[in-house]
């Protein structure tokens, strides 16, 4: 009786020990496929593209959806293929291909945004469209760059905007990001923005529209 117990006992632990140990590679598996936040270095880039691209002197909110976009599937946003840009002669087909490989590459997985922006407005993050916490307070626009979005069109919010990571080239001296908004009213566009920069200064050199959507209209290339 007594070696029936000791064996049950042992037969337990073991059991007890399998199970910590499964549940010890579950969390690993959770931490590994946890996407990996955004680098610092992509958030300036990111609010030069607001700025220019879509804020308005009358902006009092930004919408931006947590993780970045991404083709996880092979399927998945095809306007963002080698193929696809190929085809649409995106930017003439001038893009130097180390700075396409490093942002087609960059697409495999979605990575995190954090609080990092600093394009002068408030804005606030979404999962999926579902907002995830209150926004963020900045400080306001500097008087330059208001002067530079007066006429455009008063949207008190903008969003949802949806960002890729940035591509560089070795040298850092060019960058390739992807925008899309979603409006409100169903209309919307994704934009691959192409920017140089010079000693510490970055601007937007082109712009190509990939899509637009319309309302109560399917997605059209231009």
């Amino acid at each position: 009786m007594g070696s029936a117990v000791r064996t049950g006992f042992v037969f337990s632990m073991m059991l007890m020990s399998a199970m910590g140990v499964f549940s010890d590679l579950r969390a690993a598996d959770r931490v590994e496929t946890k996407p990996a936040p955004v680098p610092s270095e992509e958030y300036p880039l990111y609010d030069l593209v607001v700025l220019n691209k879509f804020l308005t002197s009358q902006t009092t909110m930004v919408v931006i959806e947590r993780l970045t976009v991404a083709r996880m599937k092979k399927n998945e946003r095809e306007y963002l293929s080698r193929e696809s840009l190929g085809e649409q002669e995106v930017f003439e087909n001038r893009l130097p291909p180390v700075l396409l490989d490093d942002f087609l590459f960059k697409l495999k997985a979605p990575s995190r945004l954090d609080g990092k922006f600093n394009f002068g407005v408030p804005y606030r993050f979404v999962m999926d469209g579902m907002p995830e916490e209150p926004e963020v307070s900045l400080a306001p626009i500097p008087a330059v760059d208001r002067r530079s979005i007066q006429g455009q069109a008063p949207r008190s919010t903008i969003g949802l905007l949806r960002f890729s990571r940035v591509g560089f080239t070795r040298r850092e001296d060019q960058a390739l990001v992807y925008v899309e908004e979603e409006r409100l009213d169903g209309t919307g566009g994704g934009f691959l923005v192409w920017l140089h920069r010079r000693g510490k200064v970055s601007t937007i050199v082109d712009t190509e529209v990939l899509w637009m959507a319309r309302p109560d209209e399917p997605l059209t290339s231009p």
